[in-house]
């Protein structure tokens, strides 16, 4: 199992990242990177809102990449600010839907949405990366 690298960010706090490879079961490897990287933080109180987070990102580049590896990237951007993003080589943005009672998917971003205090999509010109951002109550 690879081992999460560190970056330091502007905020003094490392970045957490890992590169993982396009299968199902990495979602739990996202999750647990967050969760490493939250209670690393003294953050534990968010990390079941990251680690959900993370885990809609990676399932959703899981199912859209189209190269054999996604990249898992937890980092705190502000003082009381977590961003959890993914990182894949697809052009395709992703796009909100209201799911019927009947589908089966589509409940990720809209999920994403309702519990991260902003989210968002930067498209790169190898494919782009997905995040989102939970911030500490005040």
């Amino acid at each position: 199992m690879p081992q999460p690298t560190t970056r330091p960010r502007r905020t003094g706090h490392p970045g957490y990242t890992e590169t993982l490879p396009r299968q199902p079961e990495s979602a739990a490897l996202a999750r647990r990177l967050a969760r490493i990287a939250l209670t690393t933080w003294g953050l534990a109180h968010l990390t079941d809102d990251a680690a959900l987070l993370v885990s809609e990102l990676a399932a959703n580049a899981v199912r859209h990449a189209q190269r054999d590896f996604i990249r898992v990237v937890v980092e705190r951007v502000a003082p009381g600010t977590v961003r959890v993003s993914v990182a894949d080589f697809s052009y395709a943005l992703p796009e909100p839907r209201t799911p019927t009672t009947n589908d089966e998917n589509g409940r990720g971003l809209p999920l994403v949405a309702a519990l991260a205090t902003n989210w968002g999509t930067d498209e790169q010109r190898w494919g782009k990366v997905v995040w989102a951002e939970l911030e500490e109550p005040r």
